[in-house]
Parts: C-alpha cells; sequence; structure tokens
C-alpha cells in the first residue's frame, strides 16, 4: 500500500515548503525574514503560515533524516562529547543536555528543570538507547555524570580534563545564534522540538568544509540539498 503524501491537501508545492523550513532551521533567521526572502522569489506567503509549516513538517523531516543517519554512523560509538547548556525560559533556567561524537554529529539533545544525577540518566539512557554505548564519553567535572555513569555501568569509559571537551562546546554556537533570534523559547516543550529539529538539519548539512577539498565539498554539499528535496516525498 503506498504512503498517502504529507502534502496532499496542501495548495503551496512540496519544494516550496521544504525551502521554507531548510531556511528557518539551517540559518538565524527570523519567520518574517524567511518571508521576505520567499516574497522577493515570487511566493507570496505570511510568516504564520511559514510557522504552521514548520511545526507541521520539521518533525517529519527531522525524523527522516535522523532514520537514515543512524544506520550509517556505526563510528559514533566511538567517542561522545557531552555538556549541558543553560537556556533560560520564561526567565526561569533550564539546562538543555546535548551528546556530540567526534565528527560533531549532534546525537542527542535532552531540555531537563535540574542537572542532577536523575537528569543525566534521563539523558544518557536516552541516547544509549538510539545510539548504542561510546567507547569514550568526554565530560566536564559534573558530578552527575560521574554518578549516572557508574550506575549504567560506564563509569571506566569517563574522560575529564581541560580543553577536552571543545567539540561540545563549539556545536552550541550554532543552536545559539538561533535562540539569539528567535528571543528565547516560552515553553519547554518548544525548546524540545526546535532543538531536535535543528540537531537533524544541522547535522545533514554539515560537511566539515574545512576537513574537505573545495571538488568534494560542492559534491556532498549538492548531494545533500538534493536529498533534503526529497524528504517525505510521495
Amino acid at each position: 500500500m503506498t504512503k498517502p503524501s504529507p502534502f496532499k491537501w496542501f495548495k503551496t508545492s512540496p519544494e516550496i515548503i521544504r525551502l521554507a523550513v531548510m531556511l528557518y532551521v539551517r540559518f538565524p533567521l527570523s519567520l518574517r525574514n524567511v518571508e521576505d526572502i520567499l516574497h522577493e522569489r515570487g511566493v507570496d506567503v505570511s510568516q504564520e503560515t511559514i510557522r504552521y509549516w514548520w511545526h507541521r513538517f520539521g518533525p517529519m523531516f527531522a525524523a527522516e533524516i535522523r532514520k537514515r543517519r543512524i544506520q550509517g554512523m556505526k563510528s559514533s560509538r566511538w567517542r561522545w562529547h557531552v555538556d549541558e547548556m543553560f537556556v533560560k525560559i520564561n526567565g526561569e533556567t533550564h539546562y538543555l543536555w546535548r551528546a556530540v561524537d567526534h565528527e560533531g554529529e549532534v546525537l542527542e539533545s535532552v531540555v531537563t528543570k535540574t542537572r542532577d544525577k536523575k537528569a543525566a540518566l534521563k539523558f544518557l539512557r536516552k541516547a544509549m538507547k538510539r545510539h548504542g554505548r561510546a567507547d569514550v564519553l568526554v565530560t566536564d567535572k559534573l558530578r552527575s555524570y560521574g554518578a549516572a555513569m557508574k550506575e549504567l555501568g560506564v563509569a571506566d569509559r569517563q574522560e575529564t580534563g581541560r580543553w577536552l571537551n571543545n567539540r561540545a562546546e563549539n556545536s552550541h554556537l550554532a543552536f545559539r545564534r538561533r535562540e539569539r533570534v528567535m528571543l528565547r523559547f516560552r515553553r519547554v516543550r518548544s525548546l524540545q522540538k526546535f532543538a531536535a529539529i535543528h540537531a537533524s538539519v544541522l547535522n545533514h548539512f554539515n560537511q566539515a568544509r574545512s576537513l574537505s577539498s573545495r571538488s568534494l565539498f560542492k559534491a556532498n554539499r549538492t548531494a545533500a540539498l538534493a536529498e533534503w528535496r526529497d524528504l517525505c516525498a510521495a
């Protein structure tokens, strides 16, 4: 039985919807910015329409990207860099836990109200359930990590040290840029949703530009864009 197209009842073409979602999630643009960019290209849609598209199709695109990438990311079990970010939601501090592999791929993102052992366990269990157990887990010196890893039986795989976790720190920058443009978040659910979608889109278009030749980078970029245009195709 053929799976029905998620774009079936929409008057706008799937290509425009994919472009709008990609512009909003991938780049530090506001909804109004995306509206103006599309208008310059002859597409007249409102920012509320773009907001609806991103809420409706963003999770679908992210899930399909994640499904494809997990199948071929066996090397991601070698070394994980784990860190937590401080995020304000309505003036209250929350924590966004993120795991990044040795190549900068964002593996998992989880939002919690605390950063104690219980929160660390929740995050690590979710990451390990989806990606398996890493050979090395690089963390800062937060004691919650040690307590959680001891309970999970991977305490011997933890590494801590100055500058060892720069990979995770650098991976926060793209999310921080988006956070500033969005004027922060108002609900935990919104933060969790956007973090998961943003991570998948960032992974998809991350070509490690500084580590490859110009010709290889262009080929990989073209392939990533072609794959994006094929997401959720009928």
